[in-house]
C-alpha cells in the first residue's frame, strides 16, 4: 500500500494555485473559511478570558487565542488563505496579494463569523444564573483606552501599541506565507504565536485585540462606551497594515531588481527571478489577462510561469521564457545581424 503524503507547499495556508490539478474554491466557498475561522478565532479569544477561572484554567488566555488562531488556519486557511482579520486582509491588499474587491467581501465576511461569535458567546452568558449583569460581565473582554482601560492607559498609548502591533502580526504573515519562503508549512504556528505574544501584551493595556473584527465583537454587546472608543480599534489596525504591506511590497520590488538584472544590467532569464510571493495568494480567478491590469509587485504567479513555459515549449523556445525575455532575445538578435552587416561600424 502507497502512503500519499502531500507537498509542503499544500500545506498551511497556501490555496490551490492556477495551473494545479485541484480546481481553485470559489469565492463562496473563500469567504465561508474566512467566516468559519474568524468564528473559532473570537469564540476562543473572548470565551476563554470571559469564563475564566484563575483556579481552574492553567492555559492563559492570549495562549488559547493564538492557539485557536493557529488551529483555524490549519482547518481552513488551504481555501481562503486563512486571514481571518481585516487587518491582515488590508496588509495583504496593499502587498498586491488580493483584489480589492474580494478583500472587501473577505472582511464582510470575517465580520459575519466575528458577530455570530459574539452572539453564541452572549447567549451562553444570559444562561449563568449567578450572573446578573450580561453587558457588564461582557464589557470585561472589550477593548477600550482612557478610563476603560485596566491600567488607565490613554487613547495616544494604545493607538501606538495597535499600530506596532498589528505591523507586526501582519509583517509575519506576508513574510511566513511567501512563496519564496522555505518554511511557509510553518506560518500557522508562527502567525499563532505572534498574536499569543501580542495579546499578553494587549491584555494589560485594554484588551487590545490587534483585530478588528475581534474587537467589533467585544463591543456588540458591551455597551455605548465600547461602541463609542471602537473607531480606534480599526482606524489603528488599519495604519499597521498599511505600514507592514508597504514594506513588504518595497521588499519583494527591490528582490525583483535584485534578482532581474545583475551589476551590468544584464537581464537574467525569468526562471533565476522568483518575484511572486503569490503562489496560493488570494486572488479571485487570477489569470494570464490580470497581469495587464494588476502589477501586484511585477510577479508572475507559478501557475502563469508554468503556462509560459508551456508556450515557450510549443514555440521552441526555451522553456520557462517569458514573452519579454524572448523579445529581448529577439532584439539582441537583430543587433547582431545589423553589427554584423555592417562591419561593427
Amino acid at each position: 500500500m502507497t502512503l500519499l503524503v502531500p507537498a509542503p507547499e499544500s500545506v498551511g495556508v497556501q490555496p490551490p494555485a492556477v495551473g494545479d490539478a485541484s480546481p481553485r474554491p470559489g469565492l463562496i466557498a473563500r469567504l465561508s473559511a474566512e467566516a468559519l475561522g474568524t468564528l473559532i478565532v473570537v469564540v476562543a479569544g473572548l470565551g476563554v478570558p470571559l469564563f475564566t477561572i484563575p483556579q481552574s484554567n492553567p492555559l492563559p488566555a492570549a495562549l488559547a487565542a493564538g492557539l485557536a488562531l493557529t488551529a483555524a488556519m490549519l482547518a481552513v486557511g488551504y481555501v481562503s488563505g486563512g486571514h481571518f482579520n481585516p487587518a491582515v486582509t488590508i496588509g495583504n491588499v496593499i502587498a498586491g496579494r488580493i483584489r480589492l474587491a474580494a478583500a472587501a467581501a473577505y472582511i464582510g465576511a470575517q465580520l459575519v463569523g466575528a458577530a455570530l461569535g459574539a452572539v453564541a458567546l452572549f447567549g451562553v452568558l444570559r444562561t449563568v444564573p449567578t450572573i446578573n449583569d450580561s453587558t457588564g460581565a461582557f464589557a470585561t473582554v472589550a477593548a477600550g483606552f482612557g478610563e476603560h482601560s485596566i491600567i488607565q492607559v490613554p487613547m495616544a498609548g494604545v493607538l501606538l501599541v495597535e499600530v506596532l502591533g498589528t505591523a507586526l502580526l501582519v509583517a509575519v504573515f506576508l513574510a511566513t506565507t511567501a512563496s519564496r519562503n522555505p518554511a511557509r508549512a510553518a506560518a500557522p504556528f508562527a502567525v499563532g504565536l505572534t498574536t499569543a505574544m501580542l495579546l499578553q501584551l494587549g491584555q494589560a493595556l485594554g484588551n487590545v485585540p490587534f483585530n478588528p473584527a475581534r474587537a467589533t465583537a467585544s463591543a456588540i454587546f458591551s455597551g455605548p462606551d465600547a461602541l463609542g472608543q471602537l473607531w480606534l480599534f480599526w482606524v489603528a489596525p488599519v495604519v499597521g497594515a498599511a505600514i507592514a504591506g508597504l514594506a513588504f511590497r518595497g521588499f519583494a520590488q527591490g528582490a525583483q531588481t535584485a534578482k532581474t538584472t545583475d551589476p551590468a544590467g544584464a537581464a537574467f532569464t525569468p526562471a533565476e527571478s522568483n518575484d511572486a510571493d503569490l503562489a496560493g495568494s488570494d486572488l479571485d480567478d487570477f489569470d494570464a489577462a490580470d497581469l495587464d491590469d494588476a502589477e501586484l509587485t511585477g510577479a508572475r504567479l507559478t501557475g502563469a510561469r508554468r503556462c509560459g513555459a508551456a508556450d515557450d515549449a510549443d514555440k521552441g523556445a526555451p522553456a520557462g521564457r517569458s514573452g519579454k525575455a524572448k523579445a529581448a532575445a529577439a532584439e539582441n538578435d537583430e543587433a547582431r545581424s545589423f553589427f554584423d552587416r555592417n562591419g561593427g561600424k
